[in-house]
């Protein structure tokens, strides 16, 4: 899996604004897209992207996001993502996602659950 995907979900969990967006930008694509079932519409590049996140940082303070589990299929990555917050309460969610040919994010979008049947 591409590291670049452990970097950006590393990114939600840090307190430091300026830390956290270079983790950000270091992971996306300059015209990387991001997507889950929180956004309105997929944010495109960076700088919105890290101002998502630091939403979560703030809303959350304490939790952290840990892939837990991914797979490669056809250059796309299916990775497991979970949410742990500060309180030991823990979610999880499925993202999608394709890498260019720098290992950059190219686009992401997640999913709440794990898709498994209820």
């Amino acid at each position: 899996m591409a590291d670049s995907i452990h970097t950006f979900f590393s990114a939600w969990g840090m307190t430091d604004e300026a830390e956290r967006s270079a983790a950000i930008a270091s992971a996306m694509s300059d015209t990387g897209s991001y997507a889950d079932p929180r956004t309105q519409d997929p944010l495109i590049g960076p700088a919105p992207i890290a101002e998502y996140v630091a939403f979560f940082a703030t809303a959350a303070p304490g939790a952290v996001a840990e892939v837990v589990h991914d797979d490669i299929q056809h250059g796309f990555t299916r990775a497991t993502v979970a949410f742990r917050m500060a309180n030991g309460m823990e979610q999880f969610g499925q993202y999608f996602v394709q890498t260019d040919e720098k290992g950059q994010i190219a686009s992401m979008i997640g999913f709440a659950g794990t898709g498994t049947p209820e």
